[in-house]
């Protein structure tokens, strides 16, 4: 899928409500996992132990919370492109939830929905809250859900 694209931050304005996305179906699989792990130190046996895991509570490996969480920035530029900005910055997030494992081999994508925009810092900059929805190809429950809150500092 397209990116919906706003020209400049400007333009987020009044676009509450707007669903972003699909991005297109990524594929976590152990060599993920296992960087993750690396990345954070946590080797939990859930996470990079296949053999063990096999008899665990979900059958295989699963993603970590934070690596699922981590990919919303990897979804987030295929639902979204907002140009005409001299930086954005990662503010933060409110609400995040993790409500389904992310198994070894499964697909997951991202959808978005603006909940709001806002001038900050004396209008000097938008802030927008995306609700993002990490989904799981074929599962009703998804992975994650988070509201990422980015704020762009426009060129004009």
């Amino acid at each position: 899928m397209t990116a919906t694209i706003f020209e400049s931050p400007r333009e987020l304005i009044g676009k509450e409500g707007t669903v972003l996305g699909p991005s297109d179906w990524l594929t976590v699989d152990q060599g993920m996992i296992d960087g993750f792990a690396n990345v954070t130190g946590d080797h939990q046996w859930i996470h990079v132990d296949t053999e063990r895991a096999k008899d665990g509570p979900f059958g295989a490996t699963i993603a970590h919370g934070y690596l699922t969480l981590s990919l919303t920035n990897l979804f987030m530029p295929s639902m979204i492109d907002v140009r005409r900005f001299v930086s954005g910055l990662n503010i933060g997030a409110n609400k995040l939830r993790f409500l389904n494992p992310v198994r070894c081999g499964s697909r997951i994508r991202g959808v978005g929905e603006i909940l709001s925009v806002e001038e900050v810092a004396n209008g000097a900059a938008i802030q927008a809250i995306i609700r993002v929805t990490v989904e799981i190809e074929g599962e009703d429950k998804p992975a994650c859900v988070v509201e990422a809150i980015t704020r762009y500092f426009p060129e004009d």
